[in-house]
C-alpha cells in the first residue's frame, strides 16, 4: 500500500509545478472578487489535483501495469482514495494558508475571520466529488477520461454561487441545531465509503 501511494506522488512530482500554477491562478481569480474565495479555491485546487493525478495514470498506463502484479485491485483504489484525501486536505490548507497572508498582506479586501467551518465545508465537497468522480473513471477509464473531466469542469463552475449562498446562510444563520452539525460530515463519510466499495466491484470486474 505504501508503495502505491509513494507512486501516486513519485509520478505527480513532475507536475507539481502545475498543480501550484493552479493554486496560484485560482487565488488571483476569486481571492479578490469572490466572498467565499477560501472554499473555491481549495475545492477547485484539490479536484485539479486529483483529474491531473488520475490523467498521469492514464497517459502512463499505469493501471494496465499494476494489474500484471501481484496486487490486488482492492489496494490499488484503496491507494488512489487515500490520495484523493491527501489532494483534498492540501487544497485546504494550502487555500487557508494564502487566506492568512492575503488577510494580512492586503487588509484593504476585507477577508474575514476564518473558521474551522471554513476548512470543512470545501473538504467534504472535496469528499463527496471525489465519490461521484471515482466510480466514472474506473467504469469508463481511458476513452471516457476526456468527457468525465470536461463534466467534472462545468460542475466545478456551476458550484461557484451555491457554495458562496451556502456559506453565507451558515455564517448568517449557522446550524439549525448540533443533530445537523454531527449528520452532516457523517454522511459525507458513508457516502465517500459506499464510492470506495463500489469502485473496487467496477474495477475487480473490468477487462484491462
Amino acid at each position: 500500500m505504501l508503495n502505491l501511494l509513494r507512486k501516486d506522488f513519485i509520478a505527480l512530482k513532475s507536475s507539481l509545478g502545475l498543480i501550484i500554477l493552479f493554486l496560484a491562478v485560482y487565488s488571483i481569480a476569486f481571492i479578490p472578487k469572490h466572498e467565499s474565495s477560501i472554499h473555491l479555491v481549495a475545492i477547485y485546487t484539490a479536484c485539479a489535483s486529483l483529474s491531473l493525478g488520475m490523467m498521469i495514470d492514464i497517459k502512463k498506463n499505469h493501471h494496465n501495469f499494476l494489474v500484471t502484479l501481484p496486487i490486488s485491485r482492492k489496494h490499488i483504489v484503496k491507494a488512489k482514495y487515500i490520495t484523493a484525501i491527501i489532494y483534498a486536505l492540501f487544497g485546504v490548507l494550502a487555500s487557508y494558508g494564502i487566506h492568512s497572508l492575503v488577510k494580512i498582506a492586503f487588509p484593504q479586501l476585507n477577508k474575514p475571520d476564518y473558521s474551522v467551518i471554513d476548512m470543512l465545508v470545501p473538504l467534504g465537497i472535496v469528499l463527496v466529488l471525489t465519490s461521484i468522480y471515482m466510480p466514472l473513471f474506473y467504469t469508463l477509464s481511458k476513452k471516457g477520461t476526456g468527457i468525465i473531466n470536461f463534466v467534472f469542469m462545468i460542475i466545478l463552475i456551476a458550484l461557484a454561487q451555491p457554495t458562496a449562498m451556502f456559506m453565507n446562510m451558515i455564517n448568517n444563520q449557522g446550524f439549525s441545531n448540533d443533530q445537523t452539525l454531527f449528520l452532516i460530515p457523517i454522511a459525507v463519510l458513508l457516502l465517500f465509503i459506499a464510492s470506495y466499495y463500489l469502485t473496487v466491484h467496477l474495477f475487480t470486474r473490468k477487462d484491462l
